[in-house]
């Protein structure tokens, strides 16, 4: 049996899977206005706030070393089995949050829930270096992250719903059991990566692995298995710092946002968990449709002949110029409805930009090492969100939420250097170009 346009078939999986992951960990941030006053009914909403922000740190710092460690995993057992192990155990840990009794409960729920999510990104960046040629990488990374904005745009009106008929306990135990659905699918219909999968076609395996330019390491046309250098040697190149520090500015703006919507919604504009299910999934709106005309301009542009590195750098400071002004302008923004878009307007551009950011490590390295380096940037930018969403409790004290806003103006700008400082050139390393 043949199935045609398989790889799309595997990176719609991957983007399901996202979804759901955004399902399960935007769970917390929608219920806790309920969940607070259950479980801290005497409580101020400051202190309230900063027991969220510590459970959240303990949620970002788990996730970090999850993606190194993730990054490692699916290096070395491939994207199949990869993507078994964090699903299967992020949903079980989502399914464990009904326990919760209290702040150390919900905080080794929230560590066993992030190590295990964390598995989703490296491994959807390997696999879109094993399943897609480059000119189509930063358009199938798009479709991956989409799944991230559609994961919030369901998230908060359906748990807003099911809080309805449910009680918090239940509605964690419900969207658990997601993901262990999601992987009949996957183990049905990803048996191998493309070179040896046997529904995948002649034509299409050939165009897959004939358009991955960073898979030939010595230039004679052939694929190999391109350069692939030890975490060491990996390093010592500063491209691979660029990825790494353009990850770490980046994604704390997008974090930012998923963990303090609903508490900025509620603690600004006075809204409960209803309230919040309907405007909350707006935001998403925008992050969808970034995450697609990211993809698509990228996609554009190589077909048009532009080269990958005049191709990722156009569209990722692109992004970063929608998101500065925006930014800024949520200092002040009026109603809740012109928050909400402006919101939306941010979310577009950080997923314009960081679909991009995102597919740099399949651009520099050979298929083996591309894992390592998601994972490593992916730490690092977890860290980064980590810093950050421990200082908002901080930073917006009394329900000022403009000097966080500023912080993710900066954080903009410093993505943009990065990219174009420590990535003169953006395409496929050789070991001779160290610098």
């Amino acid at each position: 049996m043949k199935l045609k346009g398989l790889r799309w078939w595997v990176i719609t999986l991957i983007a399901l899977a996202t979804v759901i992951n955004y399902i399960d960990r935007q769970a917390l941030p929608v219920l806790w206005p309920d969940m607070a006053q259950e479980l801290y009914p005497d409580k101020t909403s400051d202190e309230r706030k900063a027991i969220y922000a510590l459970i959240s740190t303990f949620f970002i710092f788990s996730y970090a070393f999850g993606q190194a460690i993730f990054g490692k995993i699916f290096d070395k057992i491939g994207t199949r089995l990869g993507f078994t192990l964090s699903i299967g155990f992020w949903s079980l840990a989502t399914a464990l949050h009904a326990l919760a009794k209290g702040v150390v409960s919900l905080s080794i729920f929230r560590s066993l829930l992030g190590i295990a999510e964390a598995g989703n990104w490296p491994g959807a960046a390997k696999g879109n270096a094993e399943w897609f040629p480059t000119k189509e990488r930063a358009f199938a990374q798009g479709i991956f992250n989409s799944g991230a904005a559609i994961g919030g745009i369901v998230a908060f009106p359906t748990i807003g719903l099911l809080s309805i008929y449910f009680s918090w306990h239940y509605i964690f135990i419900l969207v658990g059991l997601l993901g262990l659905i999601w992987l009949v699918p996957w183990w049905i219909l990803v048996k191998s990566p493309p070179a040896k999968h046997p529904w995948i076609s002649d034509e299409e395996r050939t165009y897959i692995l004939t358009g991955q330019q960073n898979q030939d390491n010595d230039g004679d046309g052939i694929q190999d298995e391109g350069y692939n250098p030890a975490t060491g040697k990996m390093l010592s190149h500063k491209e691979s710092w660029g990825v790494i520090i353009a990850s770490a500015a980046i994604d704390p703006i997008w974090w930012l946002f998923i963990f303090w919507i609903p508490i900025y919604l509620n603690e600004v504009y006075g809204m409960d968990v209803k309230a919040i299910g309907f405007y909350a999934w707006v935001p998403y709106v925008g992050a969808m449709i970034g995450a697609w005309f990211g993809g698509l301009l990228a996609q554009n542009r190589i077909k048009a002949g532009w080269t990958v590195n005049k191709t990722r750098k156009l569209v990722i400071t692109l992004g970063c110029l929608i998101m500065l002004p925006t930014l800024l302008a949520m200092a002040n923004p009026g109603g809740p409805e012109i928050a909400v878009v402006l919101m939306a307007i941010i979310l577009f551009g950080f997923q314009v930009a960081i679909g991009n950011v995102q597919t740099l490590p399949s651009d520099l390295l050979g298929g083996k090492s591309v894992g390592t380096l998601a994972g490593l940037a992916g730490m690092a930018a977890k860290l980064g969100a980590f810093g950050l969403t421990a200082l908002v409790p901080w930073l917006t004290s009394g329900g000022n939420y403009t000097p966080a806003f500023i912080i993710g103006a900066a954080l903009a700008i410093i993505t943009m250097a990065s990219v174009w400082i420590l990535c003169p050139k953006i395409e496929p390393l050789k070991e001779q170009q160290i610098r």
